[in-house]
């Protein structure tokens, strides 16, 4: 099918629906890793200082929490269609290797977050309160769990190890559960994206406690925003140091096994001994060239290598060497889009920080924030870390490309064949349009319940074994 001079085949759509769905899931991911946390955290303080203050922002944040963690189950039931609907010979492929970790992750990390939020929603004064924090707090392992054992399949597509090709079947088989497991990718990506997930959740307990305290300074509720301010910041500080330094060392393991996406993030087009760092680069109309650049020297060296002085290879001889290693193709990726968004990830994740210290000094010395820019600031605040987190997974799957699994399958055959481009068309508008109006349920819900502010706490906080509690109300109830 040819659109605007373009032509397009169900590659091209299968590729833009698995995009806009992944990247779509991903906006509820980090928040209930990092918020999961958050929230236990608070009803720990409670249980150990037995301050309402806390109990109140517990039962709010963990209100906001599960409409999160709501839409993201909704949500991440897609994907698992989506292998099968238009990936089929990419999950034919890698079912061997893929088995392992997402069946490990569905039976036991999901099951104990799932099983383990309804005890916590249901048990409020009906578990001892030890058994109930406890519930939470194994809620939040269960979401760090989930989280690894899905990214430790996603660091096989970018780093495969522990596997052999079967010459009679084509397919990988794996050999090395444990390998794949301390996959050297995995092992670092998982506490980047933690580390990201938590500059979301920061990020979003500064963005309601602010809007409060500027809005409502009168209200009886102050102290317990303060402190989520303050806690939301130094979690969103901490968090950005956490990014920053693990990304460094995720910099220097992608040099390593993955040097043509380092190449494409730098628009480093020749080899480099010592490469400078791009603040700003210019290319061809071609992508072959670099026409104007502005550079810090010695830097990109340093990420990439860890030498000041150290080779990083570019586009052009990685392009080379691969051609001659593969076959004939093109074997890099769209340049402007791993340029742009490894830019964006680190620059929006800067800002959501900046913004973190900016309510800190607000709130020095006792002080109340006032500023109605402060104000307009926070409420973005929660929107930056999730696009920096957005640009970051767009930059790890793009800069992958033209492979699906890196060194073993390109992207082109792992597409369905039997499945036509008007049956992609028809499950990507369906999806986008369901997507859109979850999204503004979810919206709608976050806004409302953010509103309304911390409850109030009228009911009892020890569960009474005299007490017929049929019919007291839920804890949570929409």
């Amino acid at each position: 099918m040819t659109t605007w001079g373009l032509q397009v085949d169900a590659l091209d759509v299968a590729r833009w629906q698995f995009g806009v769905t992944t990247v779509y899931h991903f906006l509820f991911v980090p928040l209930t890793i990092g918020l999961s946390v958050l929230v236990a955290i608070l009803q720990t303080l409670w249980h150990r200082t037995g301050n309402e203050k806390y109990l109140k922002l517990t039962k709010f944040y963990g209100k906001l929490f599960l409409i999160n963690f709501a839409m993201g189950v909704v949500t991440g039931i897609v994907q698992e269609f989506q292998f099968g609907m238009n990936w089929s010979d990419y999950s034919r492929f890698v079912g061997d290797i893929f088995g392992a970790p997402l069946a490990i992750e569905a039976l036991v990390a999901f099951f104990l977050e799932s099983t383990f939020i309804g005890l916590w929603i249901f048990g409020w004064d009906r578990l001892p309160r030890r058994l109930h924090l406890a519930s939470i707090w194994a809620a939040a392992i269960g979401s760090n769990l989930s989280a690894y054992f899905i990214l430790a399949a996603n660091s096989w597509m970018q780093n495969p190890v522990g596997y052999r090709i079967n010459p009679e079947s084509g397919r990988a088989e794996l050999t090395d559960f444990v390998a794949v497991l301390t996959n050297k990718v995995a092992l670092i990506t998982f506490p980047h994206t933690i580390a990201g997930s938590f500059l979301v959740a920061g990020s979003l307990l500064v963005a309601v406690a602010v809007w409060h305290l500027i809005r409502r300074p009168d209200s009886a509720d102050t102290p317990a925003y303060r402190f989520a301010a303050r806690f939301g910041a130094v979690v969103a500080l901490l968090s950005t140091a956490g990014v920053l330094i693990t990304g460094d060392i995720q910099g220097k393991i992608m040099t390593e096994v993955q040097p043509m996406k380092m190449a494409a993030a730098e628009g480093l087009y020749t080899t480099e001994s010592p490469a400078a760092f791009s603040v700003l680069t210019v290319g061809s109309l071609d992508g072959s060239r670099e026409v104007f650049a502005l550079k810090i020297p010695y830097l990109l060296s340093f990420l990439g290598t860890g030498d000041p002085n150290g080779t990083v290879q570019g586009i052009n001889d990685l392009q080379a060497q691969y051609a001659t290693q593969y076959g004939p193709g093109n074997y890099a990726p769209i340049i402007p889009v791993t340029y742009w968004s490894f830019r964006f990830m680190i620059g929006f994740g800067l800002a959501a920080a900046a913004i973190a210290l900016w309510v800190l000094w607000a709130q020095r010395k006792g002080r109340t924030p006032r500023s109605r820019w402060l104000l307009r600031a926070a409420v973005i605040m929660p929107i930056l870390p999730l696009l920096a987190n957005s640009f970051g997974w767009i930059f790890t799957e793009m800069g992958r490309q033209p492979w699906i699994v890196f060194g073993e399958m390109l992207t082109r055959d792992g597409v369905s064949r039997s499945v036509s481009l008007a049956e992609v068309l028809t499950s990507f508008t369906a999806f986008t349009l369901i997507y859109a109006t979850l999204a503004v349920v979810e919206v709608k819900l976050l806004l409302r319940y953010a509103k309304a502010g911390v409850p109030e706490i009228t009911e009892p906080d020890q569960p009474d074994d005299t007490d017929d509690d049929a019919d007291r109300p839920l804890a949570f109830a929409y």
